[in-house]
């Protein structure tokens, strides 16, 4: 089996459970970074309609707050769309989310047509995408001339010391206890730090999305860097 399938068939096992393990995981903060970045996208969409997707959207959480930011921003959505190549992870976002739509497809084939949309957003997914420069292309493909790219993600650290000890040692030592406890499958949460040291720091990331085709509006750290908000805008 492939290092894409594997890592599939991984959130396939622990879909039931995931809601549940990332919110005690994360102590619920993941959620005010993520309205965060919706706030901050939306005010650029002040009175319009617009066409969002959330790619490898999970159990949908994304959605759902791009909804709930939209309604407050004043910014109607025409449509909303969660793509992820994980058929237990769809349907639990299907049972809690009856009025979106879910695409069963990879990050660098989204099956969706060019120029389609107006904001493509990834939460804690893009390191978890092998072929991720293609995903990157892909995103771009898909926005509108001036649409949006917006991922949050967990990046290395390249400075050392006391605030890396520490985040190093929760996600190394105490997570996978956590995780493995809820989700009884241990070796799913020991990936997941695995995967943070095999991914980019945030400056190298910004640099893929350059590269890509986006210019870079936002790059913040929250929580001592543990998860970075990334908001590109589609220039070419």
């Amino acid at each position: 089996m492939e290092k894409q399938e594997k890592i599939v068939q991984m959130f396939n096992d622990i879909a039931p459970t995931y809601d549940v393990a990332n919110r005690v995981l994360s102590m619920g903060v993941d959620i005010s970074w993520r309205k965060f970045a919706c706030k901050t996208v939306l005010s650029n969409f002040k009175d319009k309609k617009i066409d969002i997707v959330d790619v490898a959207c999970g159990t949908g959480d994304m959605m759902g707050i791009w909804r709930d930011s939209a309604i407050k921003q004043d910014v109607q959505l025409n449509s909303i769309i969660g793509i992820d190549p994980s058929s237990g992870m769809l349907d639990v976002a299907r049972s809690k989310f009856h009025n979106f739509k879910f695409i069963k497809a990879y990050a660098d084939n989204t099956t969706l047509d060019t120029q389609s949309a107006d904001i493509v957003s990834i939460s804690y997914g893009i390191r978890n995408v092998v072929a991720r420069k293609e995903a990157l292309r892909e995103f771009n493909r898909v926005l509108k001339m001036g649409g949006y790219v917006v991922l949050l993600e967990f990046t290395k650290r390249k400075k050392s010391g006391f605030l890396t000890t520490i985040r190093d040692f929760y996600l190394q030592k105490i997570l996978p206890k956590i995780g493995g406890a809820i989700s009884k499958n241990k070796e799913a949460y020991e990936y997941l730090p695995n995967s943070i040291d095999g991914f980019l720091d945030a400056k190298e990331f910004c640099d893929e999305l350059y590269e890509a085709g986006f210019d870079i509006e936002v790059c913040r750290g929250f929580s001592m860097d543990i998860s970075t908000l990334f908001i590109g805008k589609k220039s070419s």
